[in-house]
């Protein structure tokens, strides 16, 4: 089964809006819990835009009494300030740590690591991140040469960078495209990693993504599960998305407020 983690980035940038703290990022957690979800993701940026470090906190008390469902952080750990991201999980110890090599002012995450340049340097990061506990895990390009830098410099995971899929999906060549994504599954798997995958993932997109990567163990998705819970409510539309990524008919749970 393919777990689902709910990403709260775009719950926190509504609630930012107004400064009158709602929508409730930890209450939008609970739901998507109560609806299936067996995780939640944050991505705390150094400028807090959406989720700030006292969302993170505020995750932390509420997923302390419910073990079952993981924690996941994500960030470039290079970032510094207030909001600087390994004193942050250092002090909260989430579950999964994800490292993405995102810039500071960059709108979303658009690309994976390169460990051909930069392996020596998340090395030692991979290896702190592991004496607090954390699983670890990559954001990567579907390369099958950077999946095996990803295990070298000791990942527990990988999370494939999934907008390429979302951008060719329904042209002609989308099969091309997607077995550079089964390719890079497989050669993860064969290392003993776990594989991730998220961004711009949908649910006209997930049923022929999923059908081929079989071996994948979580899905984040936040932003096209936000939109669509605008059309059909939160709790239906994680259960449709739970459905979707398992192969499972998801339409029973459309229906419109």
């Amino acid at each position: 089964m393919i777990k689902l983690s709910v990403n709260l980035n775009r719950i926190a940038l509504l609630r930012n809006s107004r400064g009158i703290g709602l929508p409730s990022v930890t209450h939008y957690a609970q739901l998507a819990i109560d609806a299936g979800a067996q995780g939640i993701t944050v991505h705390p940026r150094p400028d807090q835009r959406h989720i700030t470090v006292q969302d993170v906190e505020q995750l932390q008390q509420l997923l302390s009494s419910q073990p079952a469902i993981e924690f996941n952080i994500e960030g470039n750990p290079f970032t510094q300030g207030p909001a600087a991201f390994l004193p942050l999980v250092k002090r909260i110890r989430p579950h999964q740590c994800t490292l993405v090599p995102d810039a500071e002012h960059q709108i979303t995450s658009d690309h994976g690591w390169n460990l051909k340049a930069q392996v020596n340097v998340v090395r030692p990061i991979i290896d702190q991140l592991k004496t607090l506990g954390c699983w670890v895990s990559l954001f990567m390009d579907p390369d099958v040469d950077q999946i095996h830098l990803a295990h070298a410099a000791g990942a527990d995971r990988v999370e494939l960078y999934t907008k390429p899929w979302a951008d060719a999906y329904g042209r002609k060549h989308a099969e091309e495209v997607l077995h550079t994504y089964v390719q890079a599954m497989q050669t993860a798997c064969s290392l003993g990693m776990q594989v991730n995958i998220g961004h711009d993932l949908n649910l006209q997109n997930l049923p022929t993504f999923v059908a081929q990567m079989k071996d994948v163990a979580e899905a984040s998705i936040g932003h096209a599960l936000t939109c669509d819970a605008l059309e059909y409510g939160y709790v239906n539309t994680v259960k449709a998305y739970q459905a979707a990524l398992n192969g499972k008919d998801f339409t029973p749970f459309l229906h419109k407020n």
